[in-house]
């Protein structure tokens, strides 16, 4: 008889999303042909059959806090930040991901009105 361990709970801070996750970190272990290029929150794809991955979030290499992948919630440029983080040190990233970062928080600002 085999027990199934408890899934851990991701939260991102931004968007609120909650979901159970099945692995922490680089390489899941059940792809094991996969590295990934940031520590992450792993699940396993409940609709696919042959066990195939969705990376739900990671912590923004800034604040550390916990952010989905999100377009509202993040960006990955060689690592994973928070618009928020992305705003406050918008000078050190280059242009196109600047003005990708204003469109998504112009974007929200609209939905919010």
């Amino acid at each position: 008889m085999s027990v199934n361990k408890p899934r851990e709970t991701f939260r991102c801070y931004r968007c609120g999303l909650t979901c159970r996750f099945d692995y922490f970190g680089q390489r899941p272990p059940f792809q094991t042909a996969i590295v990934l290029l940031e520590e992450a929150y792993v699940m396993k794809d409940p609709f696919s059959p042959d066990e195939r991955q969705l990376v739900v979030g990671s912590h923004c290499s800034l604040c550390q806090q916990a952010v989905c992948v999100g377009t509202g919630c993040s960006i990955f440029y060689t690592k994973r930040f928070c618009l928020p983080c992305v705003l406050s040190k918008a000078q050190e990233f280059p242009e196109e991901i600047r003005k990708e970062v204003e469109s998504k928080t112009a974007e929200e600002v609209q939905r919010l009105e």
